[in-house]
């Protein structure tokens, strides 16, 4: 490739995160940084603002490679007590002597349901501490009259979610004069393009489509487990704890923990080629449509007897159902096609155990909320209504005196 062309190359690509920036910065009044995962941009948030060993409380109905984040980050998890509504903070359970001891604190909003967002900004405020927002399943929600993300002094959102976009991320900030900074530290991080992952991240629509029209998706699978490409046989990936315990005195260091953290997104920290981001931006030009059609689907599935009241109907990337045998229900919607992800059963307490978390004072919230919630996604709402009827799955109601000051 000829200097002038490489440069234009260059130029091109350069221009393109900026133009996703710009995309989301309108939407949260903040300044945005593109990250090529949200994983990454919340590593970044916590190494800039928490020392090591600092505590970081969050909720135990998360994602567990999100808990490995925090590990890697060199930090302490502190879980919990929650909703058992919506897997969202209750801070007025956490006892005091907890939010005394805090370095941060981090939201979730599973699902896109908001963690209060409000209450946990005075609080933070009161103690002189950081707020950070994982808004990976909330680019479209709201809370106390700004979206979701406007609140931390931080805030990650994931491309992958409603985007659809299988890559991308964006990391928000209060104050616009920490960009460079920022913007340096992913860099030293970042790991180099490469040709063969950006052809594969090409190709994989296609490949999916393929999978879906011809009905392959079991031997796909069986065809991954017996390559030793599954990284999950449960919900929760092996925790490994004498790995973990060795990997945690090199802490804080991302790569001591990489194989943990990649887990479903090995190119989680790959700097994102021009494939990708003409993607992901094709992709985010149509964000308001997908919203749109989300928020409706998440409005007809809280009309049904499965559901749990709330409040004003957000644009939810995937909408808690509460049924009596989820593990039947999941089964009926399987074999007409329909997959159930984003389960995080048990909660992190239960899976980590004292040695790598400290566990919630109240875990009663979390446990039920993960046994029962069905999540699904709100874009298959019709079908999943109908499948659920046919098959007789059976609500099941929040036990009284749960143990949760909103409920």
């Amino acid at each position: 490739m000829a200097i002038g062309e490489a440069g234009r190359t260059s130029a091109r690509r350069g221009s393109q995160p900026k133009r996703l920036e710009e995309s989301l910065r309108g939407r949260l009044g903040r300044e945005c940084v593109y990250v090529p995962s949200c994983r990454f941009g919340l590593y970044l948030a916590l190494r800039h603002w928490c020392p090591p060993g600092g505590r970081v409380l969050m909720s135990p109905v998360n994602d567990d490679v999100i808990f490995f984040v925090v590990l890697a980050a060199g930090l302490r998890p502190v879980q919990a007590p929650l909703n058992p509504l919506d897997a969202s903070i209750d801070v007025d359970a956490v006892p005091d002597e907890v939010w005394g001891s805090l370095s941060a604190v981090l939201t979730t909003n599973l699902y896109g349901n908001p963690d209060p967002a409000p209450g946990l900004r005075t609080r933070c405020d009161a103690l002189g501490i950081p707020l950070f927002e994982d808004a990976a399943h909330a680019i479209g929600s709201e809370v106390g009259g700004r979206p979701v993300g406007a609140w931390g002094d931080a805030s990650v959102f994931s491309l992958s979610k409603h985007a659809a976009a299988k890559a991308g991320g964006m990391l928000a900030v209060a104050d616009p004069g920490l960009r460079e900074a920022l913007e340096k530290a992913g860099r030293d991080l970042l790991a180099p393009v490469r040709t063969t992952s950006e052809l594969a991240y090409a190709v994989r629509p296609c490949a999916e489509a393929a999978v879906r029209g011809l009905r392959l998706r079991r031997a796909a699978w069986a065809t991954m487990r017996l390559l030793g490409r599954m990284e999950r046989e449960e919900i929760r990936m092996p925790l490994r704890p004498d790995e973990l315990a060795r990997a945690g005195a090199l802490a804080p260091d991302l790569g001591a923990y990489d194989s943990w953290v990649r887990v479903d997104l090995h190119d989680y920290r790959l700097r994102s080629g021009r494939l990708r981001l003409g993607r992901i931006g094709r992709r985010l030009d149509r964000l308001d449509e997908t919203l749109a059609a989300c928020r409706s689907g998440t409005e007809l599935l809280l009309s049904t007897r499965w559901a749990k009241p709330r409040g004003a109907v957000q644009p939810l990337f995937r909408v808690p159902l509460f049924v009596e045998d989820r593990d039947a229900a999941i089964a009926a919607l399987a074999r007409r096609g329909i997959l159930v992800g984003y389960l995080y059963d048990p909660p992190l307490d239960d899976y980590a155990g004292a040695e790598f978390t400290d566990p919630s004072p109240a875990p009663e919230g979390a446990r039920w909320f993960a046994r029962h919630a069905l999540p699904v996604d709100p874009l298959r709402a019709p079908r999943v209504v109908e499948v659920l009827e046919e098959s007789g799955a059976r609500p099941v109601e929040v036990p009284r005196g749960l143990g949760s000051s909103r409920v």
